[in-house]
């Protein structure tokens, strides 16, 4: 069906199913890029404008879901000291966050595959996530020497309680989608085979209901995390960028690129 409403995206395909718009991060191997990100921190307020979607579903192509950030333009980053591209897709993780919790439809995550960094924060994000059982998922910022800034901090503890995210986040420990179901991390974890009729049935029921109705109740319940995370975000991402200018950070985008373990200092 007609897509040509977000004909101005270049790095996010696009398809519908009746009112439903599938949105799929599709860029191997980590399904995420510079370019990407902007997209990401633009859509969600289109979707708004959008009068021909009720429902989203955000997916990943191939065996993935997406792996987060490139750890070679992590460490080009680190070590060339390019600070205002840094401060730029701070920004746009801002509104990345933010236009997920403004969204007025409902958005489902089918998360094929592995979910690492912000493709974790992106997962737990949507309003219902449903994971493949045996995929990995994890907020592994702490391991490349950056605080979990750009949300994770925030919703984890929401969602599983703050014993078990300071565990999981102070570790960047990853865990598989049964577990992660079990925590409460994401909704529904199933085998891959039947990941398409568990997404397929939850937004063919989302779109054939009372779609204002469920907007609405939607928005009423985002209203306390999105006033939580108006309030903190600005904090959160300082933290982060804090450690962006760290010797611990740079140490560890480098040894990642060079196929080392890292030697942190604490600087």
């Amino acid at each position: 069906m007609d897509t040509s409403f977000y004909a101005a995206y270049k790095h996010l395909k696009f398809a519908r199913r009746g009112k439903i718009l599938v949105i799929t991060l599709d860029n191997p191997p980590t399904n995420m890029s510079p370019d990407m990100h902007n997209d990401l921190s633009r859509v969600f307020a289109d979707i708004n404008r959008d009068p021909d979607t009720a429902v989203v579903v955000l997916t990943g192509a191939g065996k993935i879901f997406s792996a987060g950030g490139n750890i070679n333009k992590m460490a080009e980053r680190a070590e060339k000291g390019l600070h205002s591209e840094w401060l730029a897709m701070a920004d746009e993780g801002k509104e990345i966050l933010l236009g997920l919790l403004r969204l007025q439809k409902p958005i489902i995550a089918r998360v094929n595959g592995h979910a690492m960094g912000l493709g974790a924060t992106l997962a737990v994000f949507c309003d219902i996530s449903v994971m493949v059982d045996t995929a990995k998922i994890a907020d592994t910022h702490v391991k490349v020497g950056l605080v979990a800034g750009d949300g994770g901090s925030l919703i984890w503890p929401l969602l599983i309680g703050y014993p078990r995210a300071k565990e999981l986040l102070m570790f960047g420990e990853t865990i598989t989608g049964a577990q992660a179901a079990q925590y409460g991390l994401v909704n529904y974890a199933v085998p891959a085979a039947e990941l398409d009729a568990k997404v397929d049935d939850m937004a063919d029921r989302l779109a054939a209901g009372a779609t204002k109705a469920i907007s609405g109740t939607k928005m009423a319940i985002n209203m306390l995390l999105r006033n939580q995370l108006e309030g903190l975000i600005d904090t959160h991402f300082g933290f982060e960028t804090a450690t962006y200018l760290s010797d611990d950070h740079r140490e560890a985008a480098t040894a990642f690129r060079d196929k080392r373990e890292p030697k942190f200092t604490g600087r």
